[in-house]
């Protein structure tokens, strides 16, 4: 697929991988919160935990917006423009302990694959966009596995 200026069928598109884009960026943002304020026994575990999130969030962002340019979209690039798309809110609960807060990112990776869902649909579906898709679908792969460690982690 190769768009070069986006029309009102590929605002859509736009929009979704948008969606997806800030999604990522306030994860991104929380993750490194919760990296910096973690307290409690756990801290060196979930410290370095946190960081290896951030790190993946910070890859998937970056692939995502690299696949918009590359197809002809524009990725959002303003933290004004993330927090009014995004399905995750940024911060976190103050003094949390870790099991609050292992719960918290959970539950957005849970948003999160519910709104990459939605957005591979809308690639395969729509645009026959596979390559996007398939993208998509990996990062959907790899915020389950996360889930599952986590919820390991807590005991669920």
């Amino acid at each position: 697929m190769a768009v070069k200026e986006p029309g009102k069928k590929t605002a859509k598109l736009q929009d979704t991988l948008n969606e997806q884009l800030a999604n990522w960026w306030v994860m991104y943002v929380k993750l490194h919160h919760f990296h910096w304020y973690v307290k409690g026994p756990h801290f060196p575990v979930l410290h370095v935990k946190f960081e290896e999130l951030y790190e993946m969030a910070a890859k998937k962002l970056d692939e995502l917006a690299e696949r918009m340019l590359a197809i002809g979209l524009e990725p959002s690039s303003t933290m004004k423009e993330y927090l009014s798309v995004s399905h995750i809110k940024e911060g976190g609960k103050a003094g949390a302990d870790d099991t609050d807060i292992l719960e918290t990112i959970v539950d957005d990776f849970a948003k999160m694959v519910d709104g990459l869902k939605k957005a591979t649909q809308i690639a395969e579906e729509e645009f026959e966009d596979t390559a996007t898709a398939d993208m998509l679908n990996e990062h959907i792969e790899d915020l389950q596995k996360q889930m599952w460690m986590l919820n390991a982690t807590i005991g669920k």
